[in-house]
């Protein structure tokens, strides 16, 4: 009876409320109601967790990148110029391997972002999660970003520096370029590679958590646990 008491308390304030902050705002700090504010920060941090779990595992694998049409990392601008350079005097294999090697260092560095990622969830406190509920599509993606990008990219940077250059990535392209910047009626180019790589790889990586949040946010059948479906369910 008690219990039958308590939920239509909630129902009763949740339909008086005029919007979802003021649902949010209803919801008690305690465990003793339908969902309390520990529920929802568990909540989001559970959506996160699925993303980086499904999503960015992925992109940990040979090919992550590379046959992820969605991420694959391209030349910079202005090396599409030497990319293009290249195939008109036979070398199309030499930019096609410069490619893959782009995308092989981004798989390499993304093994590195579990730990990081890891403790900005643990971090999500009840305001932040909140805000995530309340927020657009991405909201919990924008404050995983907010919370971890500083820190990805002083992680990636180095390994994929290393990589670029244990794979000969690096020479491969000072090469590609100079034989580019040889040609006749051509434009000097010196990208920074390992600055465009680790940017780009970030950019990827936040790009599949934020699908894997937008699935969460608008299927039902994409929220795999009990807490996912009720926490979510305030926002449908």
């Amino acid at each position: 009876m008690k219990k039958i008491i308590i939920l239509l308390t909630i129902a009763i304030s949740f339909n008086s409320c005029g919007s979802l902050n003021e649902i949010v705002n209803s919801i008690p700090s305690g465990s003793g109601g339908v969902l309390s504010q520990a529920d929802i920060g568990n909540g989001l941090r559970q959506a996160l967790d699925q993303g980086i779990d499904k999503e960015v595992s992925k992109l940990m694998a040979t090919d992550g990148f590379y046959r992820n049409e969605l991420v694959k990392i391209l030349l910079p601008e202005e090396l599409q110029k030497v990319d293009d350079g290249l195939r008109k005097i036979g070398l199309s294999s030499v930019a096609d391997e410069g490619l893959k090697l782009l995308n092989r260092a981004a798989e390499d560095a993304t093994k590195e972002a579990l730990p990081i990622f890891v403790d900005a969830v643990k971090g999500i406190s009840f305001n932040d999660a909140k805000q995530i509920l309340l927020g657009d599509q991405r909201a919990a993606t924008s404050y995983l970003e907010n919370a971890t990008q500083q820190a990805l990219y002083a992680k990636f940077s180095p390994i994929i520096n290393n990589k670029l250059g244990e794979v000969g990535a690096t020479e491969l392209w000072s090469g590609a370029i100079n034989k580019y910047n040889s040609l006749p009626l051509t434009s000097d180019v010196n990208p920074d590679l390992t600055d465009y790589v680790t940017q780009k790889a970030l950019e990827g990586v936040y790009k599949m958590i934020a699908q894997e949040e937008i699935e969460i946010r608008s299927k039902v059948s994409s929220r795999g646990t009990d807490l996912l479906q009720r926490v979510f369910a305030l926002q449908d």
